[in-house]
């Protein structure tokens, strides 16, 4: 009996190297296409107009923003549908976010979104919820962070981590680098974290 020779689109189908490999080819191919051109794109490069790069305290409230796992329960993105931008105010753009690395999209909301937060709430209100979230939202479910007000903000690295950001392109001066420390000596974490709340979105209103 005469085995049916296989040909075209069924060679193919049937060998499972070969197939995995032109996958991999188109999904690489539709990638590039899609990813090459945003980095050539003003609108997703340059910053907005008025944005600046975080201050040194604020580069500081950012990392422990980061380090208490905020973003798990907070995104920082209003996506662009009516409902959320009447919410929480403009949606998102790119120029927002040139000087985040890493950005704080995140999508998961199980608290709201804090991309327009900034200038929001008085500093007392935010000092008074993250001691005590209950205090001023009786049926938050947020955790309290009582140890922000106790621990001092760490100035030993802020330089480090400022040229870092430089070298990814935020504009820090030199003399900004070299104040740095003394920007944040005498500051809590609390501070810190009030600090970078503060500025979240006060751009584009």
């Amino acid at each position: 009996m005469a085995t049916e020779k296989i040909t075209g689109h069924a060679k193919v189908e049937t060998n499972n190297f070969l197939m995995i490999v032109l996958i991999l080819l188109v999904i690489s191919v539709g990638g590039l296409v899609e990813i090459v051109p945003l980095f050539f794109q003003k609108s997703t490069t340059q910053p907005i107009e008025g944005l600046k790069p975080y201050t040194a305290l604020q580069v500081v409230g950012r990392d422990i923003y980061i380090r208490e796992g905020c973003y798990n329960c907070h995104s920082q993105m209003v996506r662009p549908f009516r409902a959320e931008a009447l919410r929480y105010g403009p949606y998102s753009v790119a120029g927002e976010f040139v000087y985040d690395h890493p950005f704080q999209w995140g999508s998961k909301r199980t608290g709201p979104d804090l991309a327009r937060v900034g200038g929001r709430y008085s500093d007392d209100w935010h000092r008074a919820h993250l001691n005590n979230p209950r205090d001023v939202v009786p049926e938050s479910n947020m955790p309290a962070y009582p140890w922000l007000e106790k621990n001092a903000a760490n100035a030993g690295t802020i330089q480090t981590h400022m040229r870092g950001l430089r070298t990814l392109g935020a504009p820090y001066t030199d003399e900004e680098i070299a104040k740095a420390p003394e920007d944040v000596k005498g500051k809590t974490e609390l501070d810190a974290v009030i600090a970078y709340l503060q500025v979240l979105g006060i751009h584009r209103k």
